[in-house]
């Protein structure tokens, strides 16, 4: 009777501490305070509910001996599943966070996707498209992070600020943006995954009439979204 009740303990117990888990907001949520409330809600309701659902199966499925250890095992998988890509962005986001604090390179979120910055300066030599030397182990983690995580696609674009020739600007773009995917997939990273596209001076998000608005504006970003269809 004892070993009952203790079973019914855990298992109460496990669920109750990952639904608080689920319900938790993200830590690294954007400082610009973007909106996350959906996907926030979302891991919250179907991690509960797959922990609930685990804990069930995974006590059901176990002996009497081990039916405490099954179900709280059953409903950690079960919630993490449940959760879906708000659960795996929320993971996939802290290791980016963690890999690339002090490179440079800036981290944004927007829901359920990350974008990260690259400043041209730090990656590109000026008016080159060549990689800079310095720059091939931050480059290497990145590619690491997106061997792991490897349930989104990877939108790689290149802006240049408005300074000289438009056509030169789309050229060097897209040619930057080319070799940041090029080097990835060298690093291992399914080429299937990657997108590359050069927008040249046309979205800037900062004023180029002034040079640390230029500066802004030069630079890479990798856009992460969920592989359509891989999460409901």
């Amino acid at each position: 009777m004892l070993k009952l009740t203790t079973s019914r303990t855990l298992i109460a117990t496990s669920i109750f501490a990952l639904l608080a888990g689920c319900a938790t907001g993200n830590p690294y949520n954007n400082p610009q305070g973007q909106q996350q409330g959906g996907s926030s809600n979302k891991t919250a309701i179907y991690g509960g509910l797959g922990a609930l659902g685990g804990a069930v199966v995974g006590a059901a499925t176990s002996s009497k001996k081990d039916r405490g250890k099954g179900a709280l095992i059953g409903a950690a998988v079960a919630g993490a599943a449940g959760a879906g890509y708000g659960y795996y962005v929320d993971k996939q986001e802290a290791e980016l966070r963690r890999s690339m604090q002090g490179t440079g390179i800036d981290v944004q979120r927007d829901g359920d996707n990350l974008t990260l910055v690259m400043p041209g300066n730090v990656t590109f030599a000026t008016d080159s498209a060549s990689i800079s030397g310095n720059f091939y182990s931050t480059l290497n983690n990145l590619a690491q992070s997106f061997k792991q995580y490897d349930q989104n696609t990877i939108e790689i674009v290149g802006h240049t600020d408005s300074t000289g020739p438009y056509q030169h600007n789309m050229n060097l773009s897209q040619r930057r943006a080319q070799s940041v995917a090029d080097y990835m997939r060298n690093q291992g990273v399914n080429g299937m995954r990657l997108q590359v596209s050069g927008v040249g001076p046309n979205q800037p998000v900062a004023d180029n009439n002034s040079a640390q608005g230029r500066q802004q504006n030069r630079r890479v970003e990798i856009n992460l979204r969920p592989i359509p269809g891989a999460y409901q």
